[in-house]
């Protein structure tokens, strides 16, 4: 027995069996104690949910053995449940009924899974729609964003069309840009470094994720509402600036969660 409860757990625990087997327990000390002495200063344990008493014990047993007890740190994550539209996908590790990560990924897109699973806090349950992850249209959150990258791309490529030149930055007048939209967007942009620094210093990706639908859609309103290749060369140029800004961002935020920055839509 490992007396566990000196070190703040709710009962002792058994490391070794009656018939000298060990215990799971056992091995996940000694792989958080090893990787401790291979001078990792942080641990970080993913866990489900319903194994949220193994937390107090692997403190314990890191204790035990002489290391912080700030050195151990677990997430734990939440169920996710699988929808069809309105109808739930039924699934029961039980009776082995279980949709994998590699089926969903496969019917859905990398992207997709991807985005949809940090779009929530891991300690909230995540309703996963598969119609919606699919959609190509506004509705789908990814394709929203993904979709403001594109139309800068498209806008890109109708100045090499048209042959503008906006490269020379010694021209550049950003006080141009006056219109309430335009603020809006250059205020989104201006925030985007202290939203990375927020998700992570509370592990939480999903500031990021929110973060990038509401610069997407200050964009998107912004290029419905306005023409960016305008006549006036000094207002298009700052205007094309402020595109390309958002789409670096956007392509910056997208990177970060491992979701893709498509040129074309």
């Amino acid at each position: 027995w490992f007396r566990s409860s000196s070190y703040g757990d709710e009962k002792d625990r058994v490391v070794i069996r009656e018939n000298g087997a060990k215990t799971y327990f056992a091995s996940d000390i000694a792989y958080h104690y090893e990787k401790r002495k291979r001078h990792y200063t942080h641990l970080l344990d993913v866990l489900g949910a319903d194994h949220h008493g193994y937390v107090a014990r692997l403190s314990a047993g890191l204790q035990a053995m002489g290391e912080p007890a700030g050195c151990f740190e677990a997430l734990l994550v939440q169920f996710v449940t699988l929808y069809r539209g309105s109808v739930k996908a039924q699934m029961s590790t039980r009776a082995g009924e279980y949709v994998t990560l590699r089926e969903l990924r496969e019917e859905v897109g990398n992207d997709a899974a991807r985005f949809f699973y940090v779009s929530r806090s891991n300690d909230q349950h995540l309703d996963f729609d598969l119609e919606l992850a699919k959609k190509q249209s506004n509705d789908n959150p990814v394709y929203y964003i993904q979709y403001a990258h594109a139309r800068v791309a498209s806008i890109l490529c109708r100045t090499q069309e048209a042959d503008i030149n906006f490269q020379d930055t010694d021209t550049l007048s950003l006080d141009r840009l006056t219109e309430p939209a335009e603020h809006n967007l250059m205020v989104a942009l201006s925030r985007y470094p202290e939203i990375i620094q927020l998700a992570a210093d509370k592990r939480a990706p999903q500031h990021l994720v929110h973060y990038l639908q509401r610069t997407a859609a200050s964009f998107h309103s912004y290029y419905n509402a306005h023409r960016i290749l305008v006549d006036d060369s000094i207002l298009r140029k700052a205007r094309i600036a402020l595109t390309l800004a958002t789409q670096q961002v956007i392509r910056n935020g997208l990177t970060l969660l491992g979701v893709s920055a498509p040129e074309r839509m």
